[in-house]
Order: C-alpha cells, then structure tokens, then sequence
C-alpha cells in the first residue's frame, strides 16, 4: 500500500500559500496606494501583460478589472512585438506581471512604456531586476517560497499575483463608488446576472395589477381578485395611492357579512410589504422570506402609486433563487 497522503500535501499547500497571503497583507505600503493613483488616473484602459503562468494571470486580472468597472485588456507579451504594442496607448497604464522580473518577452513593453510616458506598475519578487527598475512603482511579492519547493513550480507566487491583483481591483472599485447596479450593466447573464435584475425587470405591469378603489362593493372585488388569480387585490384612495390590500386572510376575518362591506373596510391599511421598481431582484427575495411576514407576492410602487405587481414565481422563473 502506498504512504502516499494527497490529504496531507493539500493541507500542506494550502497552508503554505495561506501564509504567504497573510505575509502579503502585512507588506502592502505606499506603493501599492501609488499603484491604485495611477490606475484610478488613468484616462484610457489598463493594460495588463506577462508570459507564461504570469501571462494567464495577467488575463484573469485584466477580466477583473472589466468586470468591476475599470477598461482593462490583456496583451500578451511575445505577442506585443509583433503588432499589439499599438493596442497600448499613450492614456493607459501598464500592470506587468514577472516573479523574476527578468522576462526577455517583457523588453519591448518595458522600452515603450518608458519611451511613450506611459506609467508602468510591476508585480515582481524582484525590485532590483529590470522589470522593477523600469517601473514607475513595484509591488514586491512577498518572500514565500513556492508550495512545490524541490520543483519550483508557480505557484505561491501566483496565488500572490492573483490577490494582489483582486486587491487593487476591488480598491479602484471602491474608489470610484461602484455599486451592484454598475456591476449588473457588466454581467446580464448567468446566476449573477439574475440576482442583479431589478424589481422593474421582472414585474407585472399595471394591465396584470389586481386593484380596486376603496369604495368598491366586495362583491366586485371578489370578481378581481379572482381574475388576476395573484391571490390578493389592491386597494387605492381617491388619488389612485396603494392604500391597503385584501388577502385571504382578510376574507376569513371579515367573512360575516362579507358581501356587503366595500373594498375599504375590509383591507388591511398601507401594505408593508412594497417595493419600488428600482430595488434588486435580490433584495425583495430577501423581503418576501422575511418571517415578518413572509408573502409570495409584492406590490410595486412608485411615488405612491402601484406600478406592478412581482411573483416569487417570477424571481424562480428569473433564477435569482
């Protein structure tokens, strides 16, 4: 049998990379502020670059600073001089990503960027190497060895890369204010992208609302209730404002004499449980699984006036489930 224990060398890499993230954290100073600067001024895109594991990196990074607001693209090293040094221009900021710094692919960004003006940010374990000296500032990896130390593969060195990476994308996020609405525009699709919907994506417009003015006949209000088959109607005051609701509950409650009351006196006043069209599909799942009470159904309202109506149905149908 053997002794080999995939157990333990997950463990051990995972422990050993886990460090090297603590120690990371522990090492960020003015530079990386000087880096967020120049990123955050930056009036074109960010142009993210590397060869080999550094490369891939560099591509996931430049995918995170898209997707969270800020213009970024990937050029790939080798590719850059043979053509795709023009997709560099004078507006954009260069992220160059080498654990040595001493990448002959890199050569040719590093003589634009210095020849152009264009500001240069380097993620290496070597400041003194010609990547960091070309730098307009370094962000040094932290001193950790690579989990796969006999073999030296990357990849301690790339964990670092990647949450240095997410470090400066989410402090440019938070630079700018960019909130869920901004990131719903970058992600339509997918689990995500239904969680980002808003109320007013998903909703029932007013031809579908179940309403009926205060002083409507139950009978009359029984017949609309039953039409939009929502399990609830609406009730509006003389300004056409949600004034109350009718759920089944408050036909038990009132069901002596029920044919002969109006609309108005047997709602229950000012509906808790509404939302405006602008609110996150997300945020009124929330409300609706809130015990206090839980309810299947939403009015929409806006400037106090029912605008639609949402299903918890149409939040499943919607995947934000």
């Amino acid at each position: 049998m053997s002794s080999f224990d995939a157990v333990a060398v997950g463990r051990r890499v995972l422990t050993a990379e886990s460090a090297a993230l603590n120690q990371q954290a522990q090492d960020l100073d003015e530079a990386f502020v000087r880096a967020v600067d120049i990123l955050f001024a930056a009036k074109g895109r960010i142009a993210c670059t590397g060869i080999g594991k550094s490369g891939h990196v560099a591509r996931k990074i430049a995918a995170t600073f898209a997707s969270t607001g800020s213009a970024a693209f990937f050029v790939h090293a080798s590719e850059a001089s043979h053509g795709d040094l023009g997709m560099i221009g004078q507006e954009d900021a260069i992220l160059a990503l080498s654990k040595s710094g001493e990448v002959r692919e890199l050569s040719d960004i590093l003589a634009y960027a210095k020849r152009f003006g264009i500001p240069l940010i380097a993620l290496t374990a070597a400041p003194g190497s010609a990547l960091g000296q070309a730098a307009d500032v370094v962000l040094r990896l932290a001193d950790a060895p690579e989990a796969t130390a006999e073999v030296n593969a990357p990849t301690t060195s790339t964990t670092l890369q990647i949450a240095l990476g997410d470090a400066l994308a989410v402090a440019l996020l938070e630079r700018r204010g960019f909130t869920a609405k901004d990131f719903k525009t970058f992600h339509p699709g997918g689990k995500l992208g239904a969680m980002l919907r808003t109320v007013g994506d998903l909703m029932h417009g007013t031809a579908e609302l179940p309403l009926v003015a205060h002083d409507t006949p139950m009978p009359e209000a029984l017949l609309i209730m039953t039409e939009k088959r929502w399990g609830i109607v609406g009730v509006t005051d003389d300004q056409g404002r949600l004034a109350g609701a009718i759920t089944d509950g408050d036909l038990r409650r009132h069901i002596d004499g029920l044919l002969s009351l109006s609309a108005g006196q047997v709602m229950t006043p000012g509906p808790k449980k509404i939302v405006p069209p602008a609110m996150m599909a997300s945020e009124a799942l929330a409300l609706m699984s809130d015990p206090a009470p839980s309810v299947t159904v939403l009015f929409v309202v806006e400037n106090e006036r029912p605008v639609g109506i949402l299903h918890v149905h149409d939040l499943l149908r919607a995947g934000v489930m």
